[in-house]
């Protein structure tokens, strides 16, 4: 038997090939626009998950509509965000993974990292997934496709190239972009971003991630993961800031495990290129300090795509670190201009944008009421642990706007977090007080981001806790974690009274 080749180079034009797939299908070379078909039911701007999702659900409606992109279908989520990224993660967890064998009794050899071929699985997969946001199959669906700039210039108009669209009602899902900070010296770096890191060609032996949210830390744990030297820089005094104080803590642990440096309370004050590296100078503690590395990466900021689409023809209001302005019903100023997605709503997530898009088809085409406002919003980071939170905040409930009761339990209290070794998270649920409504939910461990779920089904749908607590969950599974949850909070419920008087009535029954 040959064994394997860890540093065996993919064959030189398997990556171009999976590019030249996912191009072709986003973005196909000599696509024709078709001739406007008179006045649409619907225009949409902007081909990313929202506007996706609107033009389908449409045209499967009967509607006629348009569809406009300028770069390439698929958006963020499948070109530069969640399928590339996730792709990286998962092989920088196989790594860690048999790195870490020994302690489950498995006894593994060195382990190599060939990036190259993280990469070339990484390209593959995504021209795989490309089919589902091709420009031929949304033609197919009866979606006129667009390939070019679109521009409103009317309140009912919007021009692509030569051709200018009649609509009825349009919408605005042009996404947003990676914001860089206003550092002097950092845009000469020419720092990478979600938008540039997944075209690189070699690891880098020392990366710089500037910010902690969720792709600092996802990428910079999977770089380390990988074998880079990774230092994490963030202004504030600990990671991941909107999320739990203890998350934020439990997942700082386990960067350095994986041997991130990480440096709160840093502030980039400048960077410039000197002797072949790229350096940073951080002011930290009342003393500036320099970071040398190969390569920064930033993820610190989205900044909404609202430039060049002639919103002011339009009467659409907007500004450029907002984006697009709506109300509940995501309606613009201009009641036939509609927005969903990244460019006009605070949770930049892809399955917001989905959301977003279904309020807009029921608002648009049928003159309904739904309200974006009510959305129950879960969201989850994808390191190791995952975090992952839905409904009210920590910062929500130390504000005391709603008295709660909180309740917590340990991943190390369950069976099958223990026997997974995923035994330093928990999960905390906050109930309004006196009662078992469940107003939020936070779990930090291996699995969190499925996890999640059950708490945003029952805080969108009110399910209680005794709910949650008397449904019969599979032994042993994660899962189980909310049965503990749920366990805790009727152990709260006895009280010294009433354990007095079931102690009684046991003993008059005996």
């Amino acid at each position: 038997m040959t064994p394997n080749r860890t540093d065996a180079p993919p064959e030189p034009d398997r990556r171009a090939a999976h590019r030249t797939t996912w191009t072709g299908r986003v973005a196909p070379e000599g696509w024709e626009n078709p001739r406007p078909a008179g006045p649409y039911n619907l225009v949409v701007i902007g081909a990313g998950p929202a506007g996706l999702v609107c033009a389908a659900g449409a045209a499967g409606l009967g509607a006629r509509v348009a569809l406009i992109e300028r770069h390439r279908l698929g958006g963020d989520c499948l070109n530069v965000g969640c399928v590339p990224s996730k792709g990286l993660l998962r092989a920088a967890r196989a790594a860690a993974e048999a790195r870490e064998a020994g302690r489950f009794g498995v006894t593994a050899g060195p382990v190599a990292v060939d990036f190259a071929r993280v990469m070339e699985r990484m390209y593959r997969v995504r021209a795989e997934l490309a089919h589902h946001d091709s420009a031929h199959r949304f033609a197919d669906l009866g979606v006129d496709v667009f390939l070019g700039e679109g521009r409103f210039t009317g309140p009912d108009r919007i021009a692509v190239g030569d051709a200018e669209l009649r609509f009825a009602r349009a919408v605005i899902a042009t996404g947003a972009r990676p914001a860089l900070p206003d550092v002097p010296g950092l845009a000469a770096l020419r720092p990478l971003t979600n938008e540039t890191v997944f075209d690189l060609e070699a690891l880098p032996e020392r990366l710089a991630v500037v910010g902690s949210g969720p792709i600092g830390v996802e990428l910079g744990q999977a770089f380390a993961r990988f074998g880079s030297r990774v230092t994490l820089v963030e202004q504030a005094d600990r990671i991941l800031v909107r999320e739990e104080v203890r998350a934020a803590a439990v997942l700082h642990r386990a960067l350095e495990r994986d041997g991130v440096e990480v440096r709160t309370g840093a502030r980039l004050v400048r960077a410039e290129a000197r002797g072949g590296a790229k350096v940073l100078v951080l002011a930290r503690d009342g003393r500036d300090e320099e970071l040398a590395t190969d390569a920064v990466l930033v993820g610190a900021g989205r900044a909404p795509n609202v430039e060049g689409l002639g919103l002011e023809a339009a009467g659409v209001d907007y500004d450029t670190r907002r984006g697009v302005r709506v109300d509940a019903r995501l309606r613009t100023a201009n009641p036939r201009v509609f927005a969903a997605g990244d460019v006009c709503h605070p949770h930049k997530f892809t399955h917001a944008a989905d959301a977003c898009a279904r309020i807009v088809l029921a608002n648009a085409l049928f003159h309904g009421r739904q309200d974006a406002s009510r959305l129950v919003m879960p969201w989850a980071t994808y390191t190791q642990p995952e975090v992952a939170h839905v409904g009210l905040t920590e910062a929500e409930a130390a504000a005391g706007d709603v008295a709660v009761d909180i309740v917590e339990v340990d991943t190390a209290s369950n069976d099958r977090s223990r026997l997974d070794a995923d035994d330093e998270g928990y999960a905390r649920v906050y109930l309004k007080r006196g009662t078992d409504r469940i107003l939020g939910a936070t779990v930090v461990a291996d699995h969190a981001g499925d996890l999640i779920g059950e708490m945003a089904l029952a805080v969108t749908h009110g399910i209680g806790l005794k709910a949650i607590g008397s449904t019969i969950h599979p032994y042993p599974t994660h899962g189980e974690i909310w049965k503990k949850v749920a366990d805790a909070y009727n152990r709260g419920r006895l009280t010294p009274t009433v354990k007095k008087w079931m102690t009684r009535w046991l003993a008059f029954t005996r």
